[in-house]
């Protein structure tokens, strides 16, 4: 993608996102393209991921579902339940059909930055830790560890966060997405 692309997209989420969600947006472009240059990833497509994963952020859950019926985009029981969650699924729609991403790497990164999927790339896998770490997030216990673990060791880094975020969902009493929790077990048995 040539940088006068990237910029237009740039400035046409700065119109779309609230202002605190395009900032995060920034953050995890910005933080997805240092671990790129770190894990050999193109960094552009990392730059562009993390741009994008969170397009369809400030969608209502009802536009959500409605986006997914209109384009027969599955949605899980769970999905139906909790909308909100479609965020990631309608962010790759919306990034292939409004803005012209092509590239399935980077699609499956917006898709699955929330729940992670077992096999992930390692793209999926710095937009997933993006997510969590980028500059501007809200301080999580630990996360001076965690941004020192995300620049030394990939998977465990992923492990710890989908951890934490299992065990922040049942304490809170928070319903969880099976594909989390699949997601989790698979890299735990990969890392034995």
């Amino acid at each position: 993608m040539k940088t006068a692309e990237f910029i237009k997209i740039r400035e046409s989420l700065k119109k779309e996102l609230d202002e605190k969600r395009y900032e995060h947006t920034l953050g995890v472009s910005f933080t997805a393209a240092a671990m790129a240059m770190k894990y050999g990833v193109p960094i552009k497509s990392a730059q562009l991921a993390g741009l994008l994963h969170d397009c369809a952020k400030c969608l209502t859950g009802k536009q959500k579902l409605s986006i997914c019926k209109k384009n027969d985009i599955p949605v899980s029981e769970f999905e139906n339940n909790n909308p909100d969650m479609l965020h990631g699924k309608v962010g790759a729609f919306i990034a292939a059909t409004q803005y012209g991403v092509e590239d399935e790497d980077i699609l499956n990164a917006i898709t699955y930055h929330t729940t992670g999927r077992p096999g992930m790339s390692k793209l999926e896998k710095i937009i997933y830790i993006a997510d969590y770490i980028e500059p501007g997030r809200k301080p999580l216990p630990d996360l001076d560890a965690i941004r020192n673990e995300a620049f030394s060791d990939l998977d465990g880094c992923l492990i710890h966060l989908l951890r934490s975020s299992l065990d922040y969902l049942h304490e809170s009493g928070r319903p969880i997405d099976d594909m989390t929790e699949k997601t989790y077990k698979y890299y735990i048995e990969e890392n034995i």
